[in-house]
């Protein structure tokens, strides 16, 4: 009998585990201002590799041109674009010097510690040390003191170790360093989620532009990511991990590549590499953006976020379902006709209204629920003389699955 019952406790638990499924992990690696079109053109070895298991897809950055949400294709700004899944007119990036990110819009490593029952580990491997002062805030009081539990950074600042160089290469020492780091600390301490930020590919072609020099760089910080993959693979292989990986970029180049800033087409498209093969029609270069990596990364760790917080995301999860996307918001007089894309989605949306912006200031914004409709209609009216009078206003279009949102000023 006791033979039997401790069978029975043993098949129980195994069945419970299989239930509770793997244990996810996420990371995601931006190699700086590396063009799509010279990743296609290269098929960097590591790279291919991930896109071959799982997706790859062109994209852009820089927000809606000659909208509220138009945003630089500048580095500083394309990582905070990433870590928060909003545009410049929310998190508050202007450049790469003097950054005053505005910390109500959480990025992923504030939405890690924020998350009850569960004390999620975060890791970040970065040669450029004011991706942890400043974009992510670490410490900050008006960033819920944030604490990052694995820091490997601070190479720009060691001119011990890492003097000048010719070439500026003491910067892709630093990166080869980064990757080095982050791969040991993968296995050995499996992060739940991390960043990894690789700096030498933006100066070199600052320096010489598309050529043969910036191809070889491309390629050897490849072959440092690849360091990091097979140590994710090896995690998948020996624990009862599943793991996202995600490797894109922070801004485009100019056609010749030495430059990037403006709204050309070149500087704004970007890409994204996944070893998930699974993705939905959101994984397109017509649709697909920066801005959908913080929704992705959260829905895939299944991280839950307050309705305020949740309500000023731009962008949408590439995998998983969802219903509706690119809200358009066109006036007359006092009624806002309310238009979006949709994919055939039988669900019902729930349309919500703002009429000020007290979130950017870290209060709570008053949401009124105007009414629900259904995703297929593929439009909604709001007689705005209903409502508080305002010159801005908020809008929000949700279903179960994801949600739009727009300005309206």
């Amino acid at each position: 009998m006791k033979k039997f019952l401790l069978l029975y406790v043993c098949c129980a638990l195994a069945i419970s585990d299989s239930l509770q499924g793997k244990t996810r992990k996420a990371i995601y690696i931006v190699i700086d201002g590396v063009a799509a079109d010279n990743i296609e053109r290269l098929h960097p070895k590591t790279i291919t590799e991930i896109r071959k298991t799982g997706q790859y897809s062109r994209a852009y950055c820089g927000g809606e041109v000659g909208m509220y949400s138009e945003t630089p294709t500048i580095s500083a700004i394309g990582y905070a674009n990433l870590l928060t899944g909003t545009w410049m007119n929310k998190h508050n990036v202007k450049g790469n010097s003097n950054i005053e990110a505005n910390y109500n819009y959480w990025n992923l490593f504030r939405i890690a510690k924020e998350q009850k029952g569960r004390n999620y580990k975060t890791a970040l491997f970065s040669s450029w040390t004011d991706n942890r002062l400043y974009l992510l805030g670490e410490g900050k009081e008006d960033n819920a003191k944030l604490k990052i539990d694995y820091v490997h950074d601070g190479y720009d600042r060691d001119k011990v170790h890492f003097p000048k160089r010719p070439h500026r290469l003491e910067i892709y020492a630093y990166d080869s360093v980064v990757c080095r780091r982050a791969a040991e600390c993968i296995r050995q301490e499996a992060p739940d989620f991390s960043w990894v930020y690789l700096w030498y590919t933006d100066a070199a072609y600052h320096a010489y532009g598309n050529g043969s020099y910036t191809d070889q760089y491309v390629l050897k910080e490849d072959a440092d990511i690849g360091l990091i993959w097979e140590a994710v693979k090896y995690r998948e292989k020996n624990f009862d991990e599943e793991w996202l990986f995600i490797v894109t970029t922070d801004h485009g180049r100019n056609e010749n590549g030495f430059g990037h800033g403006k709204q050309n087409s070149y500087a704004r498209e970007v890409w994204f590499a996944t070893n998930q093969k699974k993705v939905n029609k959101l994984f397109s270069p017509q649709t697909l953006s920066h801005v959908d990596l913080n929704p992705t990364i959260c829905r895939w760790m299944d991280w839950q976020l307050p309705q305020d917080v949740r309500f000023e995301q731009d962008g949408h999860p590439f995998m998983g379902k969802i219903d509706l996307y690119d809200l358009k918001c066109p006036t007359y007089d006092k009624t806002v006709q309310l238009k979006w894309k949709h994919f055939g989605s039988s669900e019902t949306a729930t349309v919500y209204l703002a009429t000020d912006n007290r979130f950017a200031e870290g209060q709570r914004d008053e949401w009124i629920q105007v009414g629900t409709v259904p995703v297929k209609a593929g439009k909604y009216s709001i007689d705005l003389s209903k409502f508080p009078d305002s010159k801005f206003y908020k809008i929000v279009v949700e279903t179960r699955n994801n949600h739009v949102t727009r300005w309206l000023k």
